[in-house]
């Protein structure tokens, strides 16, 4: 594998050997992803709506094109999940346009560099596969096409490609991400530290995860290894947890009892019934190819991951 420093690009991030760069790069995984990169060496360049050190700003990238890097990854987008939001008209529109805009902006400026980067890394998401409690999904299971969320990441994948084959391609669909600081494990650590928490609905729905050192792996991953292309499925390789399983293991982890569930109706009602369908159902997801490229997690057990991030 080069180790080269590099330049990549991130909030999206654009990179280079010793000039990588993330976009999406100020939030919960960019900063993850941000420190991994410059521990490994490269140079990183955010992309924001602000100017600064190690910055450019949206509007310079789409007027002055794409500066020289090696690389560049996006991780932009609202946070579809944010229990403070209404799930209407205008919120979606935000959901999709945070999405497809900024990646039809970087795949443009990509297209037109007069010198391609080597890779360009998009994360999305599992949503693009039908919730189901007895199918298995790898990288190459169709999906896309059921609903919202299925479409939105169908799109949000189209609006990445790139003609032609001078730049590396490769599409991470993340689970959910476990971590400090933020994620899914930031609304959960105080009703469970009080002993409160449980599991969500009926339990028996599938609880894709991984822990945001394994997803920032899999995309610097993504970035160094030259023969990765294409889909990876971020998930842990612990693909048969259930949500019931997870509250246990979070339970666990912090010392505390968590038997008490979260009824279904209030997840509709605090979310909305088409949201509420992401934390009520799942999908077993594998990482088949993830794995079979060659990426070696460090956390692939749910109990090691808990520990570690409650710690």
């Amino acid at each position: 594998m080069d180790r080269a420093p590099r330049n990549t690009h991130a909030q999206s991030c654009l990179g280079r050997r010793q000039r990588d760069k993330p976009r999406g790069g100020t939030g919960f995984i960019g900063t993850a992803l941000f420190q991994l990169l410059r521990a490994r060496g490269h140079e990183v360049t955010l992309v924001s709506r602000q100017r600064g050190p190690g910055r450019i700003t949206w509007d310079a990238l789409a007027q002055s094109g794409l500066p020289s890097c090696d690389a560049v990854v996006n991780l932009a987008g609202a946070n579809i999940l944010n229990p403070l939001r209404r799930w209407n008209e205008a919120f979606q529109e935000e959901v999709l346009s945070s999405r497809l805009e900024t990646t039809k902006i970087l795949a443009k400026a990509i297209s037109e560099a007069p010198q391609r980067p080597q890779a360009w890394v998009l994360v999305t998401g599992v949503a693009y596969y039908r919730p189901s409690q007895t199918a298995e999904y790898d990288e190459d299971s169709p999906g896309g096409d059921f609903d919202f969320f299925s479409k939105l990441v169908a799109k949000w994948e189209a609006a990445a490609r790139l003609p032609g084959n001078s730049t590396r391609q490769v599409v991470v669909r993340s689970g959910v991400v476990l971590g400090r600081g933020g994620g899914a494990i930031g609304h959960m650590l105080l009703p469970f530290r009080l002993g409160l928490g449980g599991p969500i609905g009926s339990g028996h729905q599938f609880f894709p995860w991984i822990h945001i050192g394994d997803l920032a792996g899999i995309v610097a991953y993504a970035l160094e290894a030259d023969h990765v292309q294409g889909i990876l499925n971020g998930v842990a390789p612990a693909s048969t947890t259930t949500n019931a399983e997870f509250a246990q293991a979070l339970g666990t982890a912090l010392g505390r009892p968590a038997f008490i569930p979260l009824p279904s109706i209030v997840v509709q009602a605090i979310f909305g019934r088409e949201r509420a369908i992401m934390l009520l159902e799942g999908q077993k997801v594998v990482p088949r190819r993830t794995l079979a490229a060659g990426y070696q997690y460090s956390f692939p057990e749910l109990g090691a991951a808990l520990k570690e991030v409650v710690a």
